[in-house]
């Protein structure tokens, strides 16, 4: 029986293009999405169509319920070995003093609590101390975490450093149970999400800062991905791999 694969956020960008490198790769993936069904379907068939296993899930990670059921969903495709944490959000581009608490509240919903939550039930699953046979989470943060992103998404880069320490403390807590825990740090990448943030060309706006003069594409972030999932990444936890072009 395949491993099976939980990524979050898997209708587009880097979630669909490590859905689809983890079913190359032997996973039976389950691809969640909040609210573009066609894309998830459409990340699912290219994924069966191809020879794999693959399931879209409904569900907003900022909802306890959904990842619940998420999960449970995910367990009828066979034992699950891994998780990764995509699912994110960004508001449009804002100083600070222009922030209010909805948005706040918005932003550490999904890119933090949802993170925690995920991972909650993927322990639950996977670790030794429950009977599991271990496996292997990976958190999306990004290279925000360390830069603040000035003038544009401070409150997002406060997120992705709160899942930094996350991926930290959470792997040191399970190390000795099977799972090992790491993230990856994305730099500027070419997906849609510049579009949430009021700006769908930032990439090629902010490339000339990047010390390899472009954007990265997602599945170059897929690709470290799947090899943190994998066993050859076997000693690795608690690591915090940038893919960010040298920035």
């Amino acid at each position: 029986m395949k491993p099976v694969l939980v990524v979050t956020g898997g209708s587009r960008g880097i979630g669909a293009a490590t859905a689809r490198l983890a079913a190359q790769s032997g996973y039976s993936v389950c691809l969640s999405y909040n609210s573009r069904p066609q894309a998830a379907e459409s990340v699912v068939d290219g994924i069966v169509a191809a020879g794999g296993d693959a399931l879209a899930v409904q569900a907003d990670v900022a909802v306890e319920g959904d990842v619940v059921r998420l999960f449970a969903l995910a367990s009828t495709l066979g034992p699950l070995r891994g998780l990764v944490n995509n699912a994110g959000i960004l508001e449009r581009q804002a100083r600070v003093e222009a922030m209010d608490v909805q948005r706040l509240t918005r932003v550490f919903a999904v890119n933090v609590i949802g993170t925690f939550v995920c991972a909650r039930e993927a322990v639950h699953r996977m670790s030794t101390r429950h009977g599991g046979a271990g496996g292997a989470i990976v958190n999306v943060s990004s290279a925000a975490s360390r830069l603040g992103s000035p003038g544009e998404y401070v409150d997002y880069a406060a997120s992705k450093g709160a899942v930094d320490s996350f991926t930290l403390g959470l792997a040191k807590e399970v190390a000795a149970e099977g799972i090992r825990v790491n993230a990856v740090r994305p730099g500027v990448i070419r997906t849609d999400i510049h579009a949430s943030g009021g700006e769908p060309g930032r990439v090629e706006r902010v490339k000339a800062a990047v010390p390899m003069l472009r954007g990265g594409e997602p599945e170059e972030v897929a690709q470290a991905i799947v090899w943190l999932l994998s066993d050859a990444a076997s000693y690795c936890t608690g690591s915090l791999l940038d893919v960010s072009g040298g920035r």
